[in-house]
């Protein structure tokens, strides 16, 4: 570690500084740990399992993937070529949302948290503050890795019949990986900060709107591709052809797939070699962001936090003058908490970046939804993906509406004097939340609903349904996020993770995932029935067409009648307690 200016007023030696932070790191660990054993037990149940869920559908889904891939390809250069492909795209783009994800929650840790502002202070080494807060971004911007990577590793040992070297080497390849990745993209966070503060915005979402483009054009060769070919010989070709620039030898990604499948191909000395470049590049990259931390961490902090401000204030305005415009109809006052909020949620790169992630992958699922081999001719086939995609939007939408909606309130509390001092009523701060929330939802889960009905050619009425059910999700659950956080909201807590990884948090939650499947029930079965009569098939064929058809009104009905219970139910909870909250 090197020693530079700023370093040289350090009381510790570089041995115990390193032993100092190792016990905050252990206390910090052991404290969250209690406190979430104590204070989210629930939560944490639902967390492990869900988690264990969603492990196994994919250990599943890849495993057959394997199978069905080694039953239809007898010729073996084709069949090791097509896995060579497969793991190398996967691991590539694992790859760039690694740097991404990297990025953007070191800077919210090393640059936005008081704990940093607190250790600068200290004689401790920048190397040091980076490496306690790199840890950290590495731990949460690769557990998803680790989630996604670690099923089809393990699906495809037991599918290739692997000798147990493979499974063994399996972890130092994925641990090691994460490190190039996770290093890139530190050194491209403080070299930002450092030469480009006021433009780091700007940067990221040049970077982001690359990405989308990239995106699009592959999804773009995917669309225009004749569906006549699909999961033909010719078409393997084709594929492979497409994604040969994940090949590249220079790219880390072939690195880890190259050195597992040759593993796995009873070839460990190979294995080994491959291992050994992977580890020799992460530890370099992973000394160089520790270099550089050096040398930019402090004046780069510095000029995040005295730049001014009313520049970008400026250059802003634009997009909330837009968005005001778009409410016209609302009261002044409403509209202003409203660009608030937004203003807000345009500063957190955290919010965004996950907003645009996920709801942009679904959108390319969804957009690649018929070369998925589904059967589309077949009507209750179609019927039950197409709600299972309404389903998916939903719980996508409830975990945002819990991390982010439901802390809103309580992070007011600290500031709430300033909003306390105009004449403002306190419903109609709720109910700006609620719209907010609302507005924010309804946009992006309709129009990416209407993309799965539209690339699987539903029929309209349908179509209507799920637009429908999606206005009621979105609606109910805004409605019960912000109750519930007017409800219970925590105004000693300043961290909105805390705050959703509480009981409140939790409860609207399970509340939410509820909520979903009850609407989504009760519009799919009748549908499922109903279309099973018109396609013949023999589940349709106990029910009368007529009452099925009443029985969709019904259904809808209920859903209706739900959606307006879940909407306005927790909104006059939540502004009974709100007028008599005391901050």
């Amino acid at each position: 570690m090197s020693s530079h200016h700023p370093s040289r007023a350090a009381l510790l030696d570089v041995q115990s500084e390193a032993r100092a932070f190792h016990r905050l790191r252990a206390r910090l660990v052991t404290n969250g740990l209690r406190q979430t054993l104590a204070a989210s037990r629930l939560r944490v149940t639902l967390v492990i399992f869900l988690t264990a869920i969603f492990w196994l559908a994919l250990f599943v889904l890849f495993f057959d993937s394997f199978i069905f891939l080694r039953s239809t390809m007898t010729h073996t250069a084709t069949h090791d070529q097509t896995v060579r492909a497969i793991f190398s795209i996967f691991f590539a783009s694992l790859m760039v949302m690694l740097i991404f994800s990297s990025a953007i929650i070191l800077y919210g840790g090393l640059y936005r948290t008081r704990e940093v502002r607190f250790l600068l202070t200290t004689p401790a080494r920048s190397e040091r503050i980076f490496l306690h807060k790199f840890q950290e971004a590495m731990l949460f911007s690769s557990w998803g890795f680790v989630l996604l990577g670690s099923p089809m590793l393990l699906a495809y040992g037991l599918a290739a019949v692997a000798p147990w070297y493979y499974f063994v080497l399996a972890i130092p390849f994925l641990v090691t990986f994460i490190y190039i990745p996770g290093s890139i993209g530190a050194i491209l966070c403080m070299v930002i900060v450092r030469w480009l503060p006021r433009r780091w915005r700007q940067v990221l979402i040049a970077a982001g709107l690359a990405a989308v483009v990239l995106t699009l054009w592959v999804a773009w060769n995917n669309w225009r591709a004749p569906e006549a070919r699909l999961m033909t010989p010719d078409w393997f070709q084709d594929v492979i052809s497409r994604l040969s620039f994940s090949e590249h030898r220079l790219l880390p990604s072939w690195w880890l797939a190259t050195g597992l499948l040759t593993g796995a191909a009873h070839d460990p000395a190979e294995a080994m070699m491959f291992l050994a470049v992977t580890l020799s590049n992460a530890l370099v990259l992973h000394q160089l962001a520790v270099w550089a931390s050096g040398y930019l961490l402090r004046p780069g902090y510095w000029l995040v936090e005295g730049q001014g401000s009313s520049r970008t204030r400026a250059a802003a305005l634009w997009l909330d003058r837009i968005f005001g415009w778009g409410l016209f109809f609302l009261p002044r006052t409403m509209r202003t908490l409203i660009v608030k909020d937004l203003r807000l949620f345009r500063r957190d790169p955290v919010q965004w970046s996950q907003f645009l992630i996920f709801f942009g992958l679904l959108g390319l699922y969804f957009l690649n939804i018929r070369r998925l081999s589904y059967d589309i001719n077949h009507k209750t086939w179609v019927n039950m993906v197409s709600f299972l995609n309404v389903a998916v939007v939903g719980l996508i939408l409830s975990t945002f509406t819990s991390r982010f909606i439901f802390p809103m309130i309580s992070l007011e509390g600290r500031r709430f004097w300033i909003l306390g001092r105009l004449p403002i009523d306190r419903d109609t701060i709720l109910w700006s939340k609620f719209l907010f929330a609302s507005i924010g939802a309804i946009i992006p889960c309709a129009t990416l609903v209407l993309l799965s009905d539209l690339m699987l050619r539903v029929e309209p009425l349908i179509l209507a349904i799920h637009q429908a059910t999606c206005l009621l999700l979105c609606l109910g659950l805004s409605g019960i996020a912000v109750g519930l956080g007017a409800r219970m909201p925590n105004l000693r807590e300043e961290s909105p993770t805390k705050i959703a990884a509480g009981f409140g948090g939790t409860l609207n939650l399970v509340l939410s995932a509820i909520y979903i499947v009850a609407v989504v029930l009760l519009t799919a079965v009748p549908c499922h029935f109903y279309l099973a009569t018109q396609d013949g098939d023999p589940q349709g064929m106990v029910f009368d067409p007529e009452r099925l058809r009443w029985w969709i009104g019904m259904g809808a009905m209920a859903s209706l009648l739900l959606g307006i219970a879940a909407t306005t139910i927790p909104l006059s909870i939540g502004m009974r307690a709100f007028r008599r909250l005391e901050f």
